[in-house]
């Protein structure tokens, strides 16, 4: 039996401006709050940002069959899609207003099989240090007793927003 999955999404192009117009962390905090929406990208895969503070970004997805691989459990893109967007997120908490970042680079380990037996996931993402140009931040992603499931390292280039 087929199955099927819709998918809507708000303007990414709005969210991408209000994020250019404020700090970072109250540029989460209003995702977080639902004020403003999430990136498509949560849309398409079904997570969402649940917690931030400076330095800190949590997300959390439940596993479907619509995640899974041709072997029967959660795609490593997935993993890593996860683990991006909280060590992303937790650099994007400490940059002031008109500072943008992107990720360089992101070194990822599966540990763990993930389906949806598992349950609710969180990627939790730190940022371990930053300086004028760059930030390294890490994220694990954990199942509901704390087990790490998957882990990663992030180097992130941040930079001023073309006015």
């Amino acid at each position: 039996m087929g199955r099927s999955r819709t998918v809507e999404w708000e303007d990414a192009g709005a969210t991408a401006r209000a994020a250019m117009s404020m700090a970072g962390i109250d540029f989460l905090r209003e995702i977080v709050a639902g004020r403003l929406p999430g990136p498509p990208i949560a849309s398409l895969l079904g997570f969402a940002l649940e917690e931030v503070e400076p330095g800190r970004a949590v997300f959390a997805l439940e596993p479907g069959e619509e995640h899974y691989n041709p072997i029967g459990s959660v795609h490593g893109g997935v993993y890593a899609t996860l683990l991006d967007s909280a060590a992303g997120c937790a650099v994007h908490s400490t940059l002031p207003q008109g500072m943008a970042y992107t990720s360089l680079d992101l070194s990822t380990r599966f540990l763990r099989p993930v389906t949806m037996d598992t349950g609710k996931i969180r990627a939790v993402g730190t940022v371990l240090s930053q300086g004028r140009r760059t930030a390294l931040a890490e994220a694990g992603l954990y199942d509901a007793e704390d087990r790490l499931l998957g882990h990663a390292t992030s180097t992130c280039m941040l930079f001023p927003v073309p006015s």
